[in-house]
């Protein structure tokens, strides 16, 4: 098998598939597989959710536990395995902008401090030398939410899918199970 340096990300609403598919691009992208998880158990309801994903991976997965500062963790992922699933970027997100070393601020200094951090996080993506696939949702198809931080958060989510969508080799967007690979029909000015 033919271990690739690729940049992928995958994305979806809730419950679209997204995760089922980036899981199937990573298994044919490799015979051993890492999955950085990202999601803290804070409550009942993220641990039920966190053992859905589980109960899908087989033997072939190696998990690597990154709820911050992941970057770190990719020079071992990619030592051990031959491609790699981040699961998922708005957790991490998330983890990031309201977790530990928080960024203080207005959100034009918050996401300077987050679009810093998702740079080193997408370089050390590219130099472990793998496929590695990033999932993220799309959380911006809604409507507006009535509350400063909820708004925050989307808008900081969306110049993040942006800014990894732009480093990333592929795009695809998964919608009702069904991915599409929208990079490859995107309009680009000459």
């Amino acid at each position: 098998m033919t271990v690739e340096n690729k940049l992928v990300l995958v994305l979806g609403g809730a419950r679209s598939g997204k995760s089922e598919f980036a899981e199937k691009y990573v298994l044919h992208a490799g015979s051993l597989c890492g999955y950085i998880a990202t999601a803290e158990i804070l409550d009942e309801e993220m641990a039920e959710r966190i053992k859905l994903h589980q109960s899908r991976r087989g033997q072939q997965w190696i998990t690597f536990e990154a709820p911050y500062e992941a970057e770190k963790v990719f020079p071992e992922a990619g030592e051990r395995t031959d491609a790699i699933l981040f699961d998922d970027i708005t957790i991490y997100l998330s983890n990031m902008l309201y977790g530990k070393n928080a960024p203080k601020g207005t959100t034009a200094e918050k996401a300077a401090v987050v679009r810093g951090r998702m740079q080193a996080l997408l370089d050390a993506a590219r130099a472990c030398g793998r496929t590695v696939v990033f999932v993220s949702n799309e959380v911006g198809s809604g409507i507006v939410p009535d509350n400063a931080m909820a708004r925050e958060y989307r808008d900081i989510s969306g110049w993040v899918n942006q800014q990894i969508g732009e480093a990333a080799d592929q795009v695809f967007y998964v919608v009702a199970g069904q991915a599409v690979d929208i990079k490859r029909l995107a309009f680009r000015f000459e």
